[in-house]
């Protein structure tokens, strides 16, 4: 075994196999650029070496400085996590050649299974189902018509070295087809710099469902169950669960099964996945294999009691795998949210900055550690209260993890754990996550691919929000209140005949757009709760939160909540499933008076262009006096691996150039001014 193993990467998946090296007792070096010196994972592993400038391709993506690191340390294998060099086969091949152990599947696997036109013939030569198509380069537009033609519309175009949504497009007749061959074409080569491409029948309606296979030196390899990946947002993973609440036990051997026959026929040895797209009839077809440890690992991990990571570690040294077919488990139900730093109401734009608040919810599971009886909570994270989340990598603050005794547990008990998720400073995905384990098709299990699609076409916005019980949040704001007024009242020092007195009735003033605020009124009386009635309905309030805190437990007419309460100037800021209220609790003489105070409009901003996002401005192309068309290209800001192009909305004339080229910028910043 291993005495020392270095990791080629950052953030989570850094923190995570870090857990697992020191229960095995390996020691770890972390590498890290110049924008993650005081990152978490650099402070938990025992050495740690700098790569090089913030950027990933002068940092983590350089192959000579990760050997010499490794090298310069003693370390005798490398793990590379997932993402940057994870799936690099001649990354792969060099470790080997250096003398160190590549802690995931040899270089030959990588390669077979990496093009996405030779891993498919692969897969028809080990008797894989896949999708009926052409497997060949297509060579011109009219090609790809006729093509598209003989397998049958709708057709899926596909880069063969694409990934991550780039170099895809659906077709649903000729001109489609044309056109989405050229554009598939160009992204590819610029985003890939290979430009071939192939046509494969599209499966309407289709689920994502993967096999988490795992592979040894000495030819045994075993699948462990599957993983429902369907909840997605542009081909992004947004929800991952284990099992799948669609498919059937022979479905599912079936699919096993075939994944195993693959990776036998490429010499798989590592953990890997091997993703399928399953129809409604439950056919399934080859989609891909990823060649490395999958971000959804973790509910693989709760339901089978193993440990992905150590068994990756054994594997690359040597060992056989531990266990057979039979031995492998499939207990309770294991459900991941993906927490990270965009903003849901803005079109799901990159939120990069402090973190001003972390306050993840108490976890009960621990990553590299048994899964108690009953299931939990656990919290994979590479960020701490006061750290940054920089501009140059991905957006993800931290996977949160539950299993549950079967599915409706493990929602309710993610539902609980997203209510007491408190990140202040950037934007998060938690309202958005909310939202969708309260809707009830997904409840349900009745998705597919195309979910968030249809259900949110429009994007996300705050009336999206499903709840149960709105007037629940109400009565929180008013409980809330009461304890202001309890301790305003225990103030020394009054005046005789001007104390504080605290009357019962009150109205709750929610905000509105454009200062149309709906008034609740409210009657509050403190017994061994707060008890609270709003339009009829009373709400027994008990809490131990406390002021300046954020998260507030209790328990409401005797069932238990968790839920945010947060003062902001006059305001109370309440948040529970995904629904957030701001609310002023006041005397109906005051709400009445606030009634007639006149709505002060924000200030007219339509001649700025502002960013959208906090993010670095990578190129600005007019100049002041310019003259520009609707639809015409005026900037390019980066951020988080996301390139977004601001245009503008009408012909103008531009006054005045406010941000220069590489200056970063914050959200809402002006760029340019028009006349």
């Amino acid at each position: 075994m291993f005495t020392k193993i270095l990791i080629a990467n950052r953030g989570e998946i850094a923190c995570r196999i870090i857990k697992t090296a020191r229960k095995m007792g390996i020691a770890t070096v972390a590498v890290y650029s110049e924008a993650d010196r005081d990152a978490l994972h650099v402070g938990l592993a025992d050495e740690a070496v700098l790569l090089g400038p913030a950027p990933s391709r002068e940092s983590y993506l350089v192959v000579d400085k990760v050997i010499a690191a490794a090298k310069g340390t003693g370390a005798q294998a490398i793990h590379p996590g997932y993402g940057f060099l994870s799936e690099n086969e001649a990354f792969a091949r060099r470790v080997e050649e250096e003398g160190l152990v590549f802690i995931g599947p040899k270089h030959y696997s990588i390669a077979a299974m990496g093009d996405k036109i030779a891993s498919k013939k692969l897969a028809l030569e080990a008797k894989v189902s896949t999708i009926p198509g052409w497997n060949e380069a297509i060579e011109s537009s009219e090609q790809a018509v006729k093509i598209a033609r003989d397998i049958g519309y709708p057709v899926m175009i596909k880069a063969s070295a694409g990934g991550g949504g780039k170099g895809l497009r659906v077709a649903y007749g000729d001109k489609e087809a044309a056109e989405g061959f050229a554009s598939c074409r160009n992204e590819a080569k610029a985003s890939f710099g290979d430009d071939r491409v192939f046509i494969e029948k599209y499966v309407e309606q289709p689920r994502h469902i993967e096999i988490q296979v795992l592979g040894d030196a000495h030819g045994h390899v075993i699948y462990l169950n599957e993983r429902e990946c369907s909840i997605q947002r542009r081909h992004q993973k947004v929800i991952e669960e284990a099992p799948s609440p669609f498919i059937s036990d022979a479905t599912r051997r079936a699919m096993g099964e075939q994944a195993v026959a693959l990776a036998k026929a490429v010499k798989y040895q590592s953990a890997g996945t091997v993703e399928f797209v399953v129809g409604r009839d439950q056919s399934f077809y080859f989609l891909e294999m990823n060649t490395r440890l999958q971000v959804e690992h973790p509910v693989t991990e709760c339901i089978t009691g193993l440990d992905l990571v150590e068994l990756m570690i054994r594997v690359a040294a040597g060992e056989r795998l531990p266990l057979t077919q039979a031995d492998v488990q499939r207990n309770g139900w294991a459900m991941e949210c993906r927490i990270n730093a965009e903003d849901p109401y803005r079109s799901f734009l990159p939120s990069t900055g402090r973190l001003v608040r972390y306050l993840p919810p108490a976890a009960t599971m621990e990553a590299a550690g048994p899964v108690p009886e009953g299931g939990g909570v656990r919290v994979d994270t590479g960020v701490y209260e006061g750290g940054e989340i920089p501009m140059y990598y991905d957006s993800m603050i931290a996977k949160l993890v539950v299993h549950g005794l079967d599915r409706d547990d493990a929602i309710a008990k993610m539902r609980e754990a997203l209510n007491g998720f408190v990140i202040r400073g950037v934007a998060s995905s938690i309202p958005f996550q909310a939202a969708l384990l309260a809707n009830p098709k997904f409840v349900a299990g009745d998705f597919n691919t195309g979910f968030i699609a249809e259900h949110y076409a429009h994007g996300f916005r705050a009336e999206d929000v499903p709840h149960d019980d709105p007037n629940f949040l109400v009565a929180l704001a008013a409980a809330a209140y009461r304890r202001y007024l309890e301790r305003a009242s225990g103030i020394s020092g009054q005046l005789a005949g001007h104390r504080v007195v605290i009357g019962d009735e009150f109205v709750v003033v929610v905000k509105g757009q454009n200062g149309g605020h709906s008034h609740v009124p409210v009657t509050i009386e403190v017994e061994r709760a707060t008890v609270v009635t709003v339009a009829g309905r009373t709400y027994a309030v008990e809490s131990q939160w406390h002021f300046g805190g954020i998260r507030a437990t209790g328990s409401c007419n005797g069932w238990p909540f968790t839920a945010q309460v947060e003062r902001h100037g006059l305001w109370l800021r309440i948040e529970h499933n995904g629904l957030r209220i701001d609310a002023q609790v006041m005397t109906a003489r005051a709400a009445e008076l606030l009634r007639r105070m006149p709505f002060k409009a924000p200030p007219d901003m339509s001649k700025f262009l502002l960013s959208p996002m906090p993010g670095l401005l990578a190129d600005i192309v007019v100049q002041p006096g310019q003259t520009v068309q609707a639809g015409e290209r005026l900037a390019v800001i980066e951020a988080m691996k996301m390139e977004n192009i601001l245009t503008a909305a009408e012909d103008g004339t531009v006054a005045e150039v406010m941000a220069a080229k590489g200056d970063s910028l914050a959200v809402d910043q002006p760029i340019l001014r028009f006349a």
